[in-house]
């Protein structure tokens, strides 16, 4: 058994990355094919395309723990349809999987849409997919007009990870994942700063079905990129 600080971090990295995810399968439990076309604080996506970006992410870091992240089409965001849900807990269980065979905190991970010259650590790849399944999870809650509480323990282990990751003008390529960082109110919750820190709005709110009618994809009611 490894007890050296490394390896303590990695395996509380792993096991914190395993509760994100099953608390994500289980609010995506809650979506009905009627939900999915509801707006998400996503700039341009439905709960469907948050839905089968998730699903895609899933299967990207399942393949790079695996050995196969070079390859790009592990990457691909395929339309879910009316399974949905189901596609999307059998991809959430096979990267829970995939992370629970990694046998060491420096197994390198080719994660080609994050950098493609160079790979991260077991530790940083599965801290990244920690902290965006902290932020998805609240993105499908919001979407659905649910409550999202993580532990205590997961928000602070995920504060640091998100507040890592490059701000300014970066973010508003077409291509990134977050937008710019925001300023959050006093005295900020924990996960209000991480956030905050990953150009969410705390205090979005899905719109009416009467306001949000006629809008196109990207309106002013979505407020981030994904």
């Amino acid at each position: 058994m490894h007890t050296n600080p490394e390896y303590a971090d990695f395996h509380r990295t792993r096991r914190l990355h395993a509760q994100t995810v099953r608390d994500s399968i289980t609010l995506v439990r809650r979506v009905t094919p009627d939900d999915l076309p509801r707006p998400t604080p996503c700039a341009q996506w439905a709960l469907s395309d948050l839905l089968a970006h998730m699903t895609a992410q899933h299967q990207g870091f399942a393949a790079a723990a695996l050995g196969h992240g070079q390859d790009l089409t592990h990457w691909t965001v395929r339309p879910l349809g009316d399974d949905a849900v189901a596609q999307y807990s059998e991809a959430a269980e096979r990267v829970i999987a995939a992370f629970a065979a990694v046998d060491a905190p420096d197994r390198a991970f080719a994660l080609p849409e994050f950098a493609v010259a160079h790979t991260f650590p077991a530790v940083q790849a599965i801290g990244f997919h920690l902290v965006d399944y902290v932020v998805h999870s609240w993105d499908v809650a919001r979407s659905l007009s649910l409550a999202y509480a993580p532990g205590p323990e997961l928000l602070r282990a995920a504060l640091p990870i998100a507040r890592a990751v490059p701000d300014g003008a970066s973010r508003f390529a077409p291509d990134s994942h977050f937008r710019p960082g925001l300023t959050p109110a006093p005295d900020p919750s924990t996960l209000t700063r991480i956030l905050t820190a990953l150009g969410r709005s705390p205090d979005w709110q899905r719109p009416s079905p009467d306001a949000a009618a006629g809008l196109p994809h990207g309106a002013a009611v979505r407020d981030a990129t994904c």
